[in-house]
């Protein structure tokens, strides 16, 4: 089953509502990063997350969102990137982490990141990029997006996300769903939602059931009419490096720094954080970008 993204919402508007089956992504993920199953449990409920977030408040193909985890635990530092049609690249700090389960007999996330900061960048386009950042409540990712939502833009939103990793470190199963409600909904509707949600089975036994995004949709607001829109997106891990904006990195060091590079060591090679390609430039390209950097 493809990877796909849906959206809807409730026919009197009150609900809207997202959800997403990210596993061949966050196979893609993990390939590429090389992950241990705490590590690729982690890097994929943030890409997930990401990806829905996109689909949500992104609207034009310029537009990118970052969420970054600064944590205190092994997992220092996670990464997710998403544009609004849901392509998403990301990096863990430590992909190697390995931990036994936490107290619910899963894949122990909140213990490997242990605290910290989430933050939230949108790239509009405008002068100066959207951020907010809040205290993690759990590391376990959902519960610290849901958070999010109702500390910094104040949507009443409930996310779940799930990655369920086979013995061999590929995935079995990957995705989430995010539900808010709009200023018409009742408190009533909430009441509803809750009780809907605190009896749902994981996302991912969902997914290994064999239900699609619309399945999912209809599923974690039953009892409400709701309309699922045509047009969904097809998440994917796609990376934006290139040999140029290597080059941008590179004159923005400087030109002290890319003088002693040239001295020092003659030629440079980049390592893109995101998918691991690797970027060689030798002398005579070096000298170029000095005189570009001057």
């Amino acid at each position: 089953m493809a990877d796909k993204l849906v959206r809807g919402n409730s026919i009197d508007g009150a609900i809207r509502v997202f959800a997403a089956i990210t596993t061949d992504t966050v196979n893609e993920a993990q390939r590429i990063h090389g992950t241990y199953p705490v590590a690729t449990a982690a890097l994929g409920r943030l890409l997930t997350g990401a990806a829905i977030m996109g689909a949500a408040g992104l609207k034009n193909e310029t537009d990118s969102l970052t969420l970054q985890i600064r944590g205190n635990g092994e997992i220092e530092s996670l990464v997710a990137v998403t544009d609004c049609n849901s392509k998403v690249r990301g990096y863990v700090s430590n992909p190697y982490v390995e931990r036994p389960l936490n107290n619910k007999g899963k894949l122990d996330v909140g213990g490997a990141i242990a605290g910290g900061y989430l933050s939230v960048v949108r790239d509009l386009g405008l002068k100066e990029p959207y951020s907010g950042q809040i205290p993690l409540v759990s590391g376990e990712i959902a519960e610290d997006l849901t958070y999010y939502y109702a500390k910094s833009e104040q949507v009443p939103t409930s996310i779940g996300l799930g990655v369920l990793v086979d013995t061999d470190n590929t995935v079995i199963a990957a995705g989430g769903f995010m539900i808010q409600l709009m200023p018409e909904a009742t408190e009533d509707m909430a009441v509803k939602l809750e009780e809907i949600l605190k009896d749902l089975p994981p996302v991912t036994n969902m997914i290994k059931a064999g239900m699609t995004a619309e399945d999912i949709l209809f599923r974690v607001t039953e009892g409400f009419s709701m309309v699922c829109e045509n047009k969904g997106a097809e998440p994917e891990y796609k990376c934006t490096c290139s040999k140029e904006r290597m080059e941008k990195a590179l004159i923005s060091i400087g030109k002290k720094e890319l003088e002693e590079l040239i001295e020092d060591q003659g030629e440079a090679e980049l390592t893109c954080r995101f998918c691991d390609n690797k970027y060689l430039f030798n002398k005579e390209e070096l000298t170029e970008l000095l005189e570009k950097a001057k």
